[in-house]
C-alpha cells in the first residue's frame, strides 16, 4: 500500500509512438487536504476511488489505497466533488522492467504533459526514454489534486 514513483515532464510528444495503450480519464477530488487526498476516477465503464496519504519529505513516496467502483457510483461521487475536474489522456509506454504513464493533460490544463514511472523501492534504477524531462518528483504544483485548484493555463 505504499506507492513509490518519481514524476517528471515530457519535453517532446515522441511517447506517443511508443505507446501500447491510452485512455480518457475525468477525476474529482472529494478532499485535498495536504494530509490525504480522496480521488474519484472515471476511465471506460468503471470506476476508481483512491485516498492517498502524505508524501514522505521526498515526494517519492506515499500511502494509497485503492477500490474499484462502477461508473454509476463513480459518476454520482464526481458530482460532489471539490471544484476542478481534470481531464486527461494516459498514455502507457512499456521501458525496461517498469512502465511509464505519461498524462497529458487537457482544457484548463492544456499543455501540461507529465510522466510517472512506479518503483520497488527508492532508489531502484530505470530506464530514462529520451522524451523525458525535467524531473518534478514532490513538486506539489504538479500533482492532480493542486491542478483541479490551480490549472496549468493560471500559471505565471
Amino acid at each position: 500500500m505504499i506507492e513509490i514513483e518519481r514524476k517528471f515532464l515530457v519535453s517532446s510528444e515522441a511517447f506517443k509512438t511508443e505507446a501500447t495503450s491510452s485512455k480518457q480519464i475525468v477525476q474529482g477530488f472529494l478532499n485535498t487536504d495536504k494530509e490525504r487526498t480522496v480521488r474519484v476516477r472515471i476511465s471506460g465503464d468503471k470506476g476508481i476511488l483512491t485516498v492517498k496519504g502524505k508524501s514522505t519529505e521526498d515526494g517519492l513516496s506515499r500511502f494509497e489505497w485503492e477500490t474499484t467502483l462502477d461508473k454509476a457510483e463513480a459518476e454520482a461521487l464526481l458530482q460532489i466533488c471539490e471544484p476542478g475536474v481534470i481531464n486527461k489522456t494516459r498514455y502507457e509506454i512499456p521501458m525496461g522492467n517498469h512502465l511509464f504513464e505519461v498524462d497529458e493533460f487537457h482544457d484548463e490544463n492544456e499543455g501540461l504533459i507529465v510522466a510517472e514511472v512506479e518503483l520497488n523501492v527508492v532508489d531502484e534504477d530505470f530506464l530514462k526514454p529520451s522524451w523525458l524531462g525535467e524531473e518534478v518528483t514532490g513538486k506539489v504544483e504538479y500533482y492532480n489534486s493542486h491542478l483541479s485548484k490551480s490549472p496549468y493555463k493560471t500559471w505565471k
